[in-house]
């Protein structure tokens, strides 16, 4: 006999108590809720304009909806298990309600383009939300290297000293880093924004539906093209993983220099104590908990890419139940990436250079190496035979302990007889950062122009 299920007519036994937990998705996917609603309004109304329903059926639905949304919002409304997922949930709610009129709701639609319509939905308004967090951390790193355009520090490759930058330039480094990701995930949207409502379970429907006036009120760009394709497509929800793991490896990153910056033994920045924590044993210690946690949350990022191209991977069209299992990762996604870029918006514009620490680390290491070579070279010296003869010249720094720069003219004349007076000019870590004066580069006047340009940049997402 039927089991009051929804879907229930030619079952004879109620589904066993385990497998109603184990297939149930309403734990995780009553976050739906809005955009299921939003997506029944729309059919309704266009079930309304085809003739399927009455204008007075259309506004009992349409109070119905509105009364459950504000019930749900309350906290006063009763999930059920039984009823396996937020649609059926909502319908059955409805149909009580309403009456038999809330049975009609589900003509012309199945949950299969249904729930693709939701999460489409549901992942465009959250990356709008994510795109807000990750402007404010942008602008938060512009704003950051405006006020360190002039701050001397070491550039690193290997981690080893190479040459001297401005701490404003490196910091730009990393608003490079997100504006990529930005562009990803307005692309992410852009593709994603089409609606599979009127797909139906996989070949469309008899019903004489109007997709194109389902689509429009709920603001996608146009129905998606094909109904077998619409109702098993996840491509937006990967995309918008894969986006999201390359914006957390970029935020890694930047939290991996926040920690080595931090420690005792570089000094280069202080974070507030509000983002750190400290010991329960050592009571002199200060964790840069924020950019570590940031650092570790990238590996769950990843898996979450990895489990849901795992997912699609070997299934045939159309809709499979496997495709429940795409919701948990790609929420918890959604949620990382969001609290991560928040947390970063907070954090950067409360960072503190320490000024004199930075200018001393980049005296460390001969960092004007490269610009002595550079030096030889124009006043007619081959490249190769430049670079030899600044290697021996680093070579005696290194037993005397003393940098070039601190060189006499005497000794550094030592090395070639080109080498005059004017050396010193390129020699200073001011000097040689102000060479640097090209676009890309680190020069103060520089790194001050794009900031400029990364602000009128920020600025036309906010107009």
């Amino acid at each position: 006999m039927s089991q009051n299920k929804l879907w229930g007519g030619r079952f004879q036994e109620p589904t066993d108590e385990f497998v109603e937990r184990f297939t149930a998705s309403i734990t995780f996917d009553q976050r739906f809720y809005k955009q299921d609603i939003r997506g029944s309004l729309a059919h309704a109304a266009m079930l309304e304009k085809a003739g399927i329903l009455n204008a007075s059926e259309l506004a009992d639905i349409q109070r119905g909806l509105q009364e459950i949304e504000a019930e749900i919002e309350a906290g006063d409304f009763a999930w059920s298990i039984g009823l396996e997922d937020v649609h059926m949930n909502i319908e059955a709610a409805l149909t009580e309600r309403i009456g038999i009129t809330g049975k009609k709701l589900h003509t012309g639609r199945s949950r299969n383009d249904q729930v693709a319509t939701d999460i489409r939905l549901w992942l465009r308004d959250e990356i709008d939300r994510i795109e807000q967090q990750c402007i404010r951390a942008q602008a938060g790193i512009v704003k950051l290297a405006q006020q360190e355009a002039e701050t001397i520090m070491p550039g690193f490759t290997h981690l080893q000293t190479a040459q001297p930058v401005t701490f404003g330039h490196h910091l730009l480094a990393w608003y490079e880093m997100l504006k990529r990701d930005h562009s990803r995930l307005i692309d992410c949207r852009k593709r994603l924004n089409e609606s599979p409502l009127g797909a139906a379970a996989l070949a469309g429907t008899t019903y004489p539906i109007q997709r194109e006036l389902t689509s429009d009120m709920l603001g996608f760009d146009r129905p998606t093209a094909n109904s077998l394709d619409s109702v098993s497509d996840r491509d937006f929800a990967i995309e918008f993983c894969a986006a999201a793991a390359l914006c957390l490896t970029h935020l890694s990153r930047m939290s991996e220099e926040l920690v080595i910056w931090t420690s005792a033994q570089f000094n280069f920045i202080k974070l507030p104590d509000r983002f750190c924590t400290g010991s329960s044993i050592m009571p002199q210690k200060k964790n840069p908990d924020v950019p570590e946690l940031i650092r570790g949350k990238t590996g769950r990022m990843n898996g979450h890419l990895i489990a849901l191209l795992t997912l699609m991977k070997s299934q045939p069209l159309a809709y499979n139940k496997d495709n429940q299992e795409d919701k948990e990762p790609l929420f918890d996604a959604v949620d990382t990436l969001h609290d991560c870029l928040r947390a970063f918006a907070d954090m950067v514009p409360a960072i503190q250079a320490n000024k004199d620490e930075m200018r001393n680390a980049a005296l460390k290491g001969f960092a004007t190496a490269t610009d002595l070579a550079d030096y030889l070279v124009v006043k007619g010296m081959p490249f190769r035979d430049a670079h030899e003869v600044v290697g021996k010249a680093v070579a005696f720094g290194v037993d005397e302990q003393r940098d070039l720069s601190e060189m006499s003219l005497a000794e550094l004349q030592r090395f070639s007889d080109i080498i005059g007076a004017d050396v010193f000019d390129v020699l200073t870590l001011e000097g040689s950062v102000a060479a640097r004066d090209h676009l890309g580069g680190t020069a103060p006047n520089q790194v001050r122009a794009a900031t400029e340009r990364a602000l009128t940049h920020l600025q036309s997402f906010s107009a």
